[in-house]
């Protein structure tokens, strides 16, 4: 354990009962083949200007779990790590509420089905009798584990980082015009190009994020760079090197990009988000 943990601070599993008061969510980073280039590109989400956290941000889709998204692992996946299982139920969820995309499903699924689906989640709020109702059966295996990112603080989100390679497949979104404003595809180098033009902001972990994704060609990449570096929770920490203050994540995790100064950082978002 480094010291951007402390001792009740696991750097993998659930958070322990004596430790800080998280709150579970689950982040989906989607890849597709690009449009205008041989690079990725990637669904982001930008926020509500009105939003608590993050406000105006462009983020990853995802969000907190539900009771639900437990129970529905249980069903779906039950030799499997059950918080990680109903992370990637959570995304799955989150992802169809807030874009209408319905990813990792071992069925096809048809831009009218999404439609409705999404229509049934709203009024529901449980992907479980959705799924019965269209007889879709999600493939978990699908969505791989690949970054864990958690401030050691009260009421922080505990977020897991999935990655999910939708190929050229249906690309039919819409925002829901509740929490976000904004649906949009872009490469990685396109979201960092669009943050230094103004067009965007991203928060710490968002960015941090991006730059990683930048330096893969597919989605098979994400992957081995996953297995290289299992995920462990992520907190940043504040630092004065050389009489500057920065905003520092630890070496050696699979981050090109491991500091930013406060001041930058802050007019991006905020120096110490609690959602990626």
């Amino acid at each position: 354990m480094d010291s951007y943990h402390h001792a009740l601070y696991p750097a993998t599993g659930p958070m322990p009962a004596e430790g800080p008061k998280v709150v579970p969510a689950s982040t989906i980073i989607i890849f597709r083949k690009g449009r205008d280039s041989a690079a990725p590109e990637f669904l982001m989400v930008q926020r509500a200007k009105e939003m608590r956290f993050a406000g105006g941000a462009a983020v990853f889709p995802g969000g907190r779990l539900d009771p639900s998204d437990h129970e529905l692992a249980a069903r779906l996946a039950p030799q499997a790590d059950p918080d990680i299982a109903a992370s990637k139920v959570a995304g799955i969820r989150e992802t169809l509420e807030e874009t209408g995309l319905v990813i990792a499903m071992r069925q096809p699924v048809s831009a009218h089905e999404a439609r409705e689906a999404r229509k049934m989640l709203f009024a529901e709020e449980n992907l479980a009798p959705v799924l019965d109702r269209f007889g879709w059966e999600p493939d978990l295996d699908a969505l791989t584990y690949y970054a864990h990112w958690c401030p050691p603080m009260d009421k922080a989100f505990d977020t897991r980082f999935f990655v999910h390679d939708l190929g050229t497949g249906a690309v039919d979104v819409a925002v829901d015009a509740t929490e976000n404003t904004r649906l949009f595809w872009t490469s990685a180098q396109g979201a960092l190009d669009l943050q230094a033009r103004g067009e965007i902001s991203m928060i710490f972990p968002t960015m941090r994020n991006i730059e990683r994704l930048a330096g893969f060609a597919n989605h098979a990449e994400a992957v081995a760079s996953a297995a290289e570096f299992p995920p462990q929770r992520m907190a940043a920490k504040r630092e004065t090197i050389d009489g500057e203050d920065w905003v520092t994540i630890p070496e050696g995790r699979g981050y090109p990009v491991t500091r930013q100064s406060v001041a930058e950082a802050r007019r991006g978002g905020t120096p110490f988000p609690n959602r990626p």
